[in-house]
């Protein structure tokens, strides 16, 4: 809720925090979201008890080795068991096998995995249990292709997807119908033992489906679904691809499905888990925090210029929301890339943010991606301040023609304000948090 307008005035009146000071916090709330979301600490409560049989565990994710090493550290019985995650986000285990394989765009390790995945579960009984690891990142490092398909096929689609301003719900729904493994597919592989999900959510709504394309969940969306998302965005598709998908033969699994074990599913670390940590982390540096939403869609450029409309009536109006305050967000945002430049999602908000603050005063920001990586490069994400693009035009720089050129992170990088975490071993989506000082009294 608001803040009473004298709450406010003494907020106001108190020593106003300096710039250096702002940037540390919304730093430590970025550190704090990340930190809160980490496989060590949310997977002990989730684990079940040991089974009659054995217990295989199986994973694909940015945080599953980290995952991994978090259930041997705390497992009290035997366990084997094989996981995929990204090069560089590897986690020495002693039980359980750490492979890796690329991201966002899959190769060929990540199809070898994949088969070694579905290998590993054959065979169970009703007496076994089956731990599947899962989080952010596991649609491209679980890669196996459908039938029909090539690696080349995935690696062309997905790379077509990924520029094309769909939806994460969208992408996905197309990598569960392409595939071997994702759509409820490796679920039915576990057929009759009983299957635990511990999941890491970094996707809008908390979607299992759509949780590193639902390996080991049924699927609610049909291959129809898949061939008009892949039609609306002009992907280049071979008829036999196109027949293939109109067939019906490589349809995903469905609720009710009788090749489905039992399944159980946890949350174990959400965006919404990681936006009131850091909420919290705000108001204990005296700082009211506001969440605005944890599955926040759209090009990332449009929600920017939606967002310093927000920001513009808090510091100018007090309005909905009575300053100095810090408003949060989390979801995940498209970019329709049109330009030659780098970037990524959250750094793309940011220029686009700032273009349309315009130099407010009192108004900073940070935006990243919780596992690291915005876009296809190890930046996770930038800092924004208010004089950003002054100090960018003194270097020579435009924020409009950075940002018509999708090169938000060669725009931040020149100006020193990249923030760079390096592996997180989590994955919880993007955070965004604007600090707004509102005008001084009189």
């Amino acid at each position: 809720m608001p803040h009473s307008s004298s709450h406010a005035q003494s907020l106001r009146s108190a020593a106003r925090p300096t710039g250096p000071e702002v940037e540390s916090l919304l730093r430590d709330m970025f550190g704090t979201a990340i930190a809160t979301a980490q496989p060590s600490l949310r997977i002990p409560e989730f684990l079940p008890a040991p089974p009659a049989g054995k217990t295989i565990v199986i994973g694909a994710g940015k945080a599953s080795a980290a995952m991994a090493r978090a259930v041997e550290d705390h497992w009290p019985g035997p366990l084997e068991g094989l996981v995929v995650t990204r090069y560089g986000y590897e986690v020495p285990c002693r039980r359980i096998e750490v492979v890796s394989a690329a991201h966002p765009v899959p190769d060929r390790n990540g199809v070898d995995a994949a088969r070694r995945v579905l290998a590993k579960v054959r065979g169970l009984g009703a007496d076994d249990l089956v731990l599947c690891l899962i989080s952010g990142g596991g649609s491209a490092l679980l890669s196996l292709p459908a039938d029909g398909m090539t690696l080349a096929d995935k690696q062309a689609i997905n790379q077509a997807l990924l520029s094309s301003g769909a939806t994460i719900s969208e992408m996905n729904c197309v990598r569960r119908h392409l595939s071997a493994i994702k759509g409820g597919r490796l679920a039915a592989a576990c057929h009759p033992a009983r299957v635990v999900n511990l999941i890491i959510s970094d996707v809008p709504c908390d979607a299992l489906c759509d949780i590193a394309s639902g390996p080991t969940v049924p699927d609610p969306t049909t291959g129809a679904d898949a061939l008009a998302i892949l039609k609306r965005y002009k992907v280049p598709l071979s008829p036999a691809l196109m027949a293939l998908l109109e067939s019906g033969q490589i349809e995903s699994v469905k609720a009710g499905d009788a090749r489905l074990p039992t399944i159980e599913s946890h949350l174990i670390a959400t965006p919404q888990l990681a936006l009131e940590a850091a909420a919290r982390r705000a108001q204990a540096a005296g700082i009211p925090a506001y969440i605005l939403g944890d599955a926040i869609e759209g090009e990332a450029r449009e929600v920017g210029t939606v967002m310093a409309g927000i920001a513009t009536q808090v510091n100018r109006r007090d309005q909905p929301f009575h300053a100095p305050c810090i408003l949060l967000s989390g979801g995940e945002t498209t970019v329709t890339v049109r330009g030659t430049g780098r970037g990524g999602r959250n750094v793309e908000f940011l220029l686009s943010l700032g273009r349309a603050l315009n130099g407010e005063p009192g108004v900073f920001a940070v935006a990243g991606d919780t596992d690291g990586v915005d876009g296809q490069e190890e930046i996770a994400g930038a800092i924004l301040r208010p004089d950003t693009l002054a100090r960018a035009r003194e270097r020579g720089m435009s924020a409009s023609d950075s940002l018509q050129d999708n090169d938000a992170h060669g725009f931040f990088q020149a100006l020193g304000d990249s923030v760079i975490t390096g592996p997180t071993l989590t994955n919880v989506n993007d955070f965004r948090a604007v600090y707004i000082a509102g005008r001084p009294p009189g």
